[in-house]
């Protein structure tokens, strides 16, 4: 009986302190305790900080408009196009293969995990270039297409394909339509994959 008496006697010594707690929580949260709440008063501030009352808008530096510009701004592309710069990409993605600097060059260790790995990434470029066409992003779009042509003249350097070849199957194909284009494919194609859902 004695110990219940003392568990009682100290579980009320405890409340108040709980509620003396609670109390100075409350007052610096600015409100007391069975009154209405009041104002709160201005927290002091740093000399140099501008009060919160005054509508100041201050500029941002110089160096920090400029930087959000740049990223901020829409893409200035040229409106015409420079073909040669796939001819320029595939020279470097060429040297890098031929140095075979794995620790520094990300196309030579796509390269060097081997063509399925070379091959996948052109195909994961192309599903992220179709996602953002389908949702009508223009710009992401455009960022997807430099990937997905990245990714395709790493291909072309994997299977010894030169640019110009592409090209000239290109010209070839101008005039042709696409329907007579497909339909003077080899056939042999078709009957060795068992198939006639190839394009």
């Amino acid at each position: 009986m004695a110990k219940t008496t003392k568990a009682k006697a100290g579980a009320k010594k405890k409340l108040p302190l709980r509620d003396a707690a609670l109390k100075a929580t409350q007052a610096l949260a600015g409100k007391a305790v069975g009154k209405k709440s009041r104002k709160r008063s201005a927290v002091p501030l740093p000399a140099l900080l501008p009060a919160t009352g005054a509508k100041v808008k201050a500029k941002p530096p110089k160096a920090v408009r400029q930087a959000e510009a740049r990223h901020l701004a829409p893409l200035d592309l040229q409106p015409v196009g420079d073909a040669a710069v796939l001819d320029r990409l595939w020279q470097t993605v060429e040297s890098r293969r031929a140095a075979g600097d794995v620790a520094n060059s990300h196309s030579a260790r796509l390269i060097a995990r081997g063509t399925p790995k070379v091959a996948q990434k052109l195909g994961e470029e192309a599903v992220e270039c179709v996602i953002e066409a389908t949702q009508g992003n223009r710009a992401e779009t455009i960022l997807e297409s430099a990937d997905l042509l990245y990714h395709l003249v790493v291909v072309w350097v994997d299977a010894g394909i030169r640019p110009d070849e592409v090209w000239a199957e290109l010209r070839r194909r101008e005039g042709i339509s696409g329907i007579v284009e497909k339909a003077s494919r080899p056939k042999g194609i078709v009957r060795a994959a068992r198939t006639t859902k190839l394009p």
